[in-house]
């Protein structure tokens, strides 16, 4: 149970330095390109053994992992465009939703058990998910690029589901680093082509965040594929705990930092996710 209390907290730090990003005015992609590179060294050092790239590429999750590595940056960027075009809490609660895919396909694919108690709890986590993701004051416009939440909601749970199916017991540290490296790489062309194309220089500032975003966000990775790796706990009940505590916590601490409001449905959003954890882990 530490190591998913450890990706919780660490998911959690993420939203903070995001939030933290509008405060201090730094770019985005730069600190997100920056957080890659970051994740990618952090994961190489981690990695006991020897690091061999003949035997990566030979490797059964080498073809899965340049596929995540586009995935991350193309994901991004879709949540990104939802946001702005179809509202904040649209892309927050497709994003959050997606949890549904990696449930149902531990499931299906690894025989995981199916009980009254643990479908209803997981049914009420989707609604805590929904309730503590909405925010009254978003201009929400779900039928303006409905296909955007659409593929947020896709490729975010593809994301989950794919990184716990290919990610190797005995290689977490380097299945992680390979995928951040990629991910790097196709950031930093994206980079140098929107400079390219515009006036914008890179910020300095950028570098420290994203060393820090960089940081946390392996360990989110790292610590949640180690949980999912616990003897008794199912795919179905990690991915549905991580997701509505994620979600759930950092609503409060958006209210805590940053003073933002909490409507009657957060609350009530928050609550539920409490009971759903609950029901989700009982044997």
């Amino acid at each position: 149970m530490i190591y998913l209390l450890l990706s919780i907290l660490s998911s959690t730090g993420i939203f903070i330095l995001f939030k933290s990003f509008k405060k201090y005015n730094v770019n985005t992609l730069q600190a997100i390109v920056v957080n890659y590179f970051t994740a990618c060294i952090l994961g190489s050092y981690l990695y006991e053994a020897e690091i061999d790239p003949i035997a990566i590429a030979n490797s059964t999750w080498f073809y899965g992992a340049i596929f995540l590595g586009f995935l991350f940056i193309a994901i991004f960027n879709v949540m990104a465009l939802t946001a702005q075009k179809n509202g904040l809490s649209v892309a927050s609660v497709a994003s959050k939703m997606s949890v549904i895919i990696p449930i149902i396909f531990g499931i299906i694919v690894f025989n995981e058990s199916v009980r009254f108690i643990k479908i209803f709890g997981i049914i009420l986590a989707l609604i805590a998910v929904y309730l503590t993701s909405i925010k009254e004051r978003d201009n929400v416009v779900l039928t303006q690029s409905i296909y955007l939440p659409i593929l947020l909601f896709i490729g975010s749970g593809t994301i989950d589901t794919l990184v716990n199916y290919f990610a190797p017991d005995d290689k977490i540290p380097l299945f992680s680093a390979t995928i951040f490296g990629i991910a790097f790489c196709v950031g930093l062309f994206v980079l140098i082509y929107k400079s390219a194309r515009t006036t914008n220089r890179f910020k300095i500032k950028s570098i420290p965040f994203g060393v820090a975003l960089g940081t946390i966000n392996y360990a989110s990775i790292y610590y949640l594929l180690k949980a999912l790796r616990v003897d008794g706990y199912e795919t179905s009940t990690v991915f549905t705990i991580n997701n509505v505590a994620i979600v759930a916590f950092s609503t409060l601490i958006g209210l805590i930092l940053f003073k933002e409001k909490i409507s009657l449905k957060n609350w009530t959003g928050i609550i539920i996710a409490i009971v759903s954890i609950i029901i989700v882990t009982l044997k």
